[in-house]
């Protein structure tokens, strides 16, 4: 039988205003992650396949630094899931990149 403060060490408690701060503040750095990287992407010319694994390249690295900012042996102070902080905005913030990156594209290289 196990005792208790084996029990006790189990039990992870979070702030729900704090877990809601720090995903509120991540889904703004992947806002503006999308936005500058689409900007970039429609800058440097880059079409189809190229920008989208620029996007990927860019989340991806987003989500790096975020962790590392985090520290990669205490990120679960700040976060509950390693995996939903990477996927959780992925689609969400496609469209802000698409739209900054034919905009700027389009204004640099068609006009």
């Amino acid at each position: 039988m196990p005792n208790k403060s084996a029990k006790q060490e189990a039990v992870k408690a979070y702030s729900e205003s704090a877990v809601r701060n720090n995903l509120s503040i991540v889904e703004y750095c992947r806002t503006s992650t999308a936005a500058l990287s689409g900007c970039t992407a429609g800058i440097l010319g880059l079409t189809s396949l190229h920008g989208a694994l620029f996007y990927v390249l860019s989340i991806t690295t987003l989500w790096i630094l975020i962790l590392w900012k985090a520290g990669f042996s205490s990120w679960q102070k700040y976060f509950i899931s390693r995996k939903s902080l990477l996927v959780s905005g992925l689609f969400g913030q496609l469209f802000t990149y698409i739209l900054c990156w034919t905009f700027i594209y389009g204004m640099v290289h068609v006009y």
